[in-house]
């Protein structure tokens, strides 16, 4: 039977959606449009009150949210904050696994401590984060969605990132592999591979000369912005894309390919 394609199929009515991240830039964006959706969403982050004043936004318009401070990196307030949210709100049926960090700084500069701040927030906190997820749902015999959120640059490289190339591409396998485990259990496990976004975390460089430099490499020669993800991010997070788990989109207006 053909299930027809309405504006309902990527509805999230009923659904719990915990977003990593999501003080600002993409996971408060991303928390906004599930809420949007019919998701009730968990916002968590170190930052308590930006994520209590995205929660706040988020009800005046109508919408379902509650925050709770985690720390990635903290295995133990990953899985208090869990087990929280199963007992306030209930289990995450969709995760985003958005929280990362850059540091740009040349392989043979970068202190150790600052690669494992990377390290330690983009691969390892993703990772603690999605085995959480997944332990729950498999423990209650449910399917769910898993977003990781990685990034162009773990699929090509660039000078002067290189603790966040590895880091992504570490993202990029990861998914693969949990998808592989976790389909039996009905758990999807798909990332998306964002390339230039504007946020207000790199807006000063895109209004850079440098900035400039870097959209000319762009073949749709504009940088992204956080509305460019929508669609795939509802797609993955919805019952639409139901046979789809190990996937990696690439959002980047053509960056990649033009690399190749």
């Amino acid at each position: 039977m053909v299930r027809p394609v309405t504006d309902d199929l990527f509805q999230l009515n009923g659904k719990i959606a915990l977003v990593t991240g999501a003080s600002g830039g993409l996971g408060c964006h991303f928390a906004k449009l599930l809420a949007q959706r019919g998701a009730t969403v968990i916002l968590t982050a170190r930052r308590t009150a930006l994520i209590e004043e995205a929660a706040e936004q988020i009800h005046k318009n109508g919408g379902r949210a509650h925050s709770f401070t985690m720390d990635v990196t903290d295995e133990h307030a990953v899985s208090d904050t869990f087990a929280a949210v199963e007992s306030r709100v209930g289990a995450p049926d969709i995760v985003i696994n958005n929280s990362g960090i850059v540091i740009g700084e040349a392989a043979l500069k970068i202190d150790q401590s600052e690669w494992d701040r990377v390290i330690n927030t983009n691969l390892r906190g993703v990772w603690t984060v999605a085995r959480e997820a997944g332990k729950r749902l498999v423990a209650a015999q449910r399917g769910g969605s898993l977003i990781n959120v990685a990034s162009i640059l773990g699929l090509r490289v660039a000078k002067g990132v290189s603790s966040y190339a590895i880091s992504k591409a570490g993202v990029i396998q990861m998914t693969r592999a949990l998808s592989l485990e976790w389909a039996r259990y009905q758990i999807r496990v798909n990332a998306i591979a964002p390339g230039f976004i504007l946020t207000d975390f790199n807006r000063d460089y895109f209004d850079s000369g440098a900035g400039d430099d870097t959209i000319a490499q762009i073949p749709q020669r504009r940088v992204g912005v956080p509305s460019d993800l929508d669609g795939t991010l509802l797609l993955l997070a919805s019952d639409a894309s139901s046979y789809m788990t190990g996937s990696v989109v690439v959002i980047d207006g053509g960056h990649l390919n033009s690399s190749l």
